[in-house]
């Protein structure tokens, strides 16, 4: 046959922003052999996508998946809602390079700033690398069934040049430890790494909420902006890559120009996490969006990375842990389960719980809702705010929300509104120019949050709810503006010679369904998953992974090294034979 599979009769959205139209997609070895009108004996395989949308598989630009590719190669959730290239070692975490006796460090690390259980990471890693070539090496070899493009953390370089303690303690490199924190960078560029990403959080700030396992800062928060620039010289001088820096802070005009110098240092482009709404504050969203505008004006390459989704947060008080930018509440939630739970019953504590409720993951404290008690006196209290069962009983609302856990033995689920109901507010956010969509923290907080599941909810709820955009705009920021803004060679749009990563929809009955807790993490861990309903068919590198929203155990994922290589097409082979 001249085609390995046709997609026939499809309503094709390529990701370029031009207006959809009807026709076919021939694919031949993994790329897009032409695009048209197609005849259908010439294809082994016809997929039939009558009145079907036919759209470049999505780009997971910020996951935590370095540890669950080894387990999941579907890297789920991502994986089951169209997403067909993700990128990893994102806010300066990551495990390479690690020495052999810092490994347990870097999984206990990982514990808290990311919530990944320690017992699915001791069980499900190989661990059969030291340096960064050795580790992409290892995810070369892992079954995959969605492409893997590597950023190089910060964290483990700082760690690896200075040693832990120095490297926690803040201590400024030397010129030999600089030296060998960008030979490291080197190497790992070398190899296939795609750029640096970094946490830059004040560890005394406002929104200081990703801490270490023992509560103290990571490495890269307390790093200085001299190792910042000896990269981004690194990068300027190979012109090649880009960055990745979480700054949720903002409130000094060095962390609003700090990305700025280093791309202009650089030349390559800064992706700037993470833009959200508050229902409370406009100006959440709007300064920073403004600086974007003004660096764009300067001809400054930094580009916002939004977090756009409305998944809620659910949590049981024994693991909760994104309360920390309030340092009673972190103090009271560091330690044992025992621990925890005699901080959270000590009255003489309560005082200073309530003198300041954490607010930067959940504005509205009060609005927290019960929706899992879990004895039968609690029962009256199901699906009520602790603001209501406050107004009921006469009681503080912290006081409400600690007396039901305790009782509970920390087993009560509570649901956290992250206050992103304000529409006008969120279609500013979506429609500017400058953002990007995602921030899914796949891999991550898997107890807690359901994040993956942002593209299904872009195109639900951005284009067939509210009509903020088009369908051709959220493709286009979907997939081929991150594609194009994180380096990725020829993915991101229906265009012949491109890869094969595509999505087809039922655009009216695409949806995200309900939560579901499953017990399918080494070690034995639980986590909390939506999947999603509407994907005939998702294919990567031209294979079929998911049909019927259901997984096929294909595993044609590759690993990107330097943003994968450019495939000829169809054409250009068969004129070169």
């Amino acid at each position: 046959m001249k085609y390995d599979r046709v997609i026939k009769n499809g309503i094709i959205v390529d990701g370029t922003r031009q207006p959809r139209f009807r026709g076919d997609i021939a694919i031949t070895n993994g790329v897009i052999a032409c695009v048209g009108i197609i005849d259908a004996s010439d294809a082994g395989e016809v997929i039939d996508a009558t009145g079907l949308i036919v759209a470049p598989g999505f780009v997971d630009l910020h996951t935590h998946y370095d540890s669950q590719l080894f387990w999941d190669p579907y890297c789920s959730i991502s994986g089951w809602h169209g997403v067909t290239s993700v990128v990893i070692g994102n806010c300066g975490f990551g495990f390479a390079p690690v020495r052999p006796a810092d490994r347990e460090y870097a999984m206990k690390s990982m514990t808290r700033i990311e919530a990944i259980p320690f017992a699915s990471m001791k069980e499900g890693m190989p661990w059969d690398w030291v340096t960064f070539p050795e580790f992409l090496d290892s995810v070369d070899r892992a079954p995959k069934a969605v492409n893997i493009l590597p950023y190089v953390p910060v964290g483990p370089l700082l760690i690896w040049a200075l040693g832990l303690k120095d490297a926690k303690s803040g201590r400024k490199p030397t010129a030999d430890e600089h030296a060998e924190i960008c030979r490291l960078f080197e190497e790992a560029l070398d190899a296939g790494g795609c750029g640096w990403s970094t946490q830059r959080l004040d560890p005394s700030g406002p929104v200081s909420v990703q801490n270490d396992f023992d509560g103290t800062p990571m490495v890269t928060d307390v790093m200085h902006d001299e190792t910042a620039i000896e990269l981004a010289k690194v990068m300027g001088r190979r012109n090649e890559g880009f960055m990745q820096m979480t700054l949720i802070s903002a409130d000094t005009d060095h962390d609003w120009n700090h990305p700025a110098e280093l791309s202009q240092i650089s030349g390559r482009p800064v992706i700037w996490n993470a833009f959200g709404i508050n229902d409370l504050d406009p100006q959440v969203h709007r300064a920073p969006l403004e600086r974007l505008r003004k660096f764009r004006e300067r001809g400054i390459r930094v580009i916002g990375q939004a977090d756009t989704t409305c998944a809620p947060m659910i949590f049981k008080m024994d693991e909760w842990n994104l309360f920390d930018e309030v340092p009673a509440w972190k103090e009271a939630t560091l330690g044992t389960f025992e621990e925890r739970k005699m901080k959270l019953s000590d009255p003489a504590r309560r005082k200073a719980l309530k003198e300041k409720l954490p607010s930067a993951i959940i504005p509205d404290f009060g609005g927290i809702v019960v929706i899992g008690p879990t004895t039968r006196q609690n029962e009256k209290w199901r699906d009520h705010s602790l603001s209501m069962i406050a107004e009921k009983t006469g009681k503080n609302i912290v006081d409400v929300m600690l007396d039901i856990a305790v009782e509970e033995n920390l087993q009560t689920e509570f649901q956290g509104d992250r206050s992103r109901k304000r529409l006008d507010y969120l279609k500013e956010l979506v429609q500017d120019p400058f953002t990007l969509f995602g921030v899914s923290d796949g891999g991550a907080h898997t107890r807690f949050s359901t994040g993956g599941r942002f593209p299904t909810e872009s195109i639900v709820t951005f284009v067939r709810e509210h009509g903020f955009i088009t369908l051709e705009e959220v493709h286009w920021k979907l997939s081929a503006l991150p594609a194009q803004v994180a380096g990725f060679r020829d993915r991101g749009t229906l265009v012949e010679g491109a890869p094969a990563d595509i999505v087809i929809y039922n655009y009216e009955s695409l949806d995200i369904l309900p939560h579901e807790i499953v017990f399918d993490q080494p070690g034995g861990e639980w986590r909390r998953i939506q999947r999603a309903r509407g994907y005939h068919y998702v294919l990567v590198n031209g294979e079929i992974t998911i049909r019927d929203d259901q997984q096929t155990g294909a595993r044609p994922g590759q690993l990107l090294r330097h943003g994968g290589k450019a495939i000829k097409s169809n054409a250009e082979k068969l004129a070169a034979e």
